[in-house]
């Protein structure tokens, strides 16, 4: 989430080894109906557990909730772990009872003038070969440094008393962006990431913070340590004609782009689901290590309303008395955490975080991407709710008794209680089947036909 929107009805308004050019893009149509005013309200769950809150100040150790991925361990699923990125803070471990297992720094600056360490987004690999055995990777997007970290994960580890997550990044890892280390410090870094495998590969994509463009990462073992080569990029547009022929592009602060953060891979199809914040979710085709053709999923409100950018408050202006009524309704900007609920037959759901109103977004996994409702996680006695969320995942596979049909995971931009005026962000952990439940047409709960660790 980038500069802050005030919306007013009262103002007026006043480098990789290929680029892939777009020339054009496909809008995809839904077949499913849009929320129309005076609809019921989106559905309510409450989550089951919740982790500490942290906070973003000195005192906290600048530590600010992002976004979770979990791990699933083979042996013990109710020993699985939940890892989160905690920005400047670096990352925490949970299991899944909610209690931090692990913390993990954030690198230094190197320099006086440098940027520190700075974690924003982490996915899972599955049995990469690193070293001549299999092993599974947490994958962290440093958008302080403009790398790729990988954490080596030993989920047995814990029985003997030790750190279940260690670092095992080759230190000749490159910037994912940056031509050189004053261009890192300028923060146009890797930013949102999402991994998957084929045929025995592992793969990153990554975006760049405040720039419209996605970048394709190979893993490679580097000597026993994980590095990573560039093999395709993507950008996706920044400006766009609307059907009155008037040219829009979304608000920003200076200098600054439409860029994407959330993102996941759909492990069977190889489809890419990512979310431009101010603009929507987007549909791209992962092929023979290539991007394919992006195509606009869905639109948040905000696409095409007229905006002017207040210098003194820094903050965005739109003015929605003149929207053109070009948007979507499911999503109000930013769009932000994506995953996929997989099931069996190509089934399943593309869930996506509506930061704006603090909803959450459910398309089929199929066909045309149809939406097929929204819900909120509200306040029950146990946990309070979610607000703002950025990131979130999910996984379909049985987590032990507390979670005996899967998990869904989302960031709480304001977990309370608060500790004064300290601002506290934390994750909250759903039971998949409350999900499920809360639809009047309830979703699939399939635990069996897809397993997250046989991603090839």
């Amino acid at each position: 989430m980038r500069s802050a929107i005030r919306r007013t009805a009262h103002r007026t308004a006043p480098r990789s080894r290929r680029t892939t050019a777009l020339a054009t893009f496909t809008v995809l149509v839904c077949a499913s109906t849009a929320v129309a005013a005076g609809d019921p309200r989106p559905p309510e769950v409450a989550a089951a557990v919740e982790t500490p809150a942290v906070h973003d100040d000195a005192a906290g150790g600048k530590a600010n909730a992002d976004d979770p991925a979990v791990w699933v361990d083979p042996d013990q699923p109710g020993r699985s772990l939940v890892i989160g990125t905690l920005k400047q803070g670096g990352l925490d471990v949970y299991g899944v009872d909610g209690a931090r297992l692990q913390h993990i720094a954030a690198p230094p600056a190197p320099g006086d003038d440098a940027a520190p360490g700075r974690f924003n987004n982490v996915d899972i690999v599955y049995g990469f070969e690193l070293d001549g055995e299999k092993t599974d990777l947490a994958l962290v997007s440093d958008r302080g440094r403009d790398r790729i970290r990988a954490y080596a994960i030993d989920g047995a580890a814990l029985a003997d008393g030790k750190a279940p997550l260690r670092d095992v990044t080759s230190d000749d890892a490159a910037p994912v962006f940056a031509g050189s280390e004053a261009e890192v410090d300028e923060q146009h870094t890797a930013y949102g990431l999402a991994a998957y495998s084929h045929d025995g590969d592992a793969y990153a994509v990554v975006s760049q913070r405040a720039e419209t463009r996605m970048a394709l990462l190979k893993l490679k073992d580097d000597d026993g340590k994980v590095g990573y080569k560039s093999e395709d990029s993507v950008d996706l547009p920044g400006t766009f004609t609307l059907p009155n022929q008037k040219k829009w592009t979304p608000c920003a602060d200076p200098g600054e782009h439409a860029q994407v953060e959330g993102m996941a891979v759909d492990q069977e199809e190889h489809i890419l689901y990512a979310a431009q914040e101010d603009i929507g979710l987007w549909r791209v085709d992962l092929d023979d290590e290539e991007f394919g053709k992006p195509a606009l999923m869905d639109k948040v409100r905000e696409y095409g309303v007229p905006w002017t950018y207040d210098t003194e408050e820094e903050e965005c202006v739109i003015d929605t008395s003149a929207d053109p009524g070009y948007g979507g309704r499911h999503l109000a900007a930013d769009a932000e955490g994506v995953t996929v609920y997989h099931a069996k037959d190509g089934k399943g759901y593309v869930l996506a975080s509506s930061q704006g109103d603090s909803t959450f977004a459910v398309y089929r996994r199929d066909g045309d991407n149809a939406w097929v409702g929204s819900f909120t996680v509200t306040d029950s006695p146990a946990t309070d709710g979610v607000q703002h969320s950025d990131g979130s995942t999910v996984v379909n596979v049985p987590l032990g008794e507390r979670f005996p049909q899967g998990m869904w995971v989302s960031q709480d931009g304001e977990a309370t209680p608060a500790d004064g005026d300290r601002e506290s962000t934390g994750y909250k952990f759903v039971r998949w089947d409350a999900v499920a439940s809360a639809f009047p047409d309830r979703l699939l709960v399939d635990t069996t036909s897809f397993d997250p660790r046989d991603t090839d």
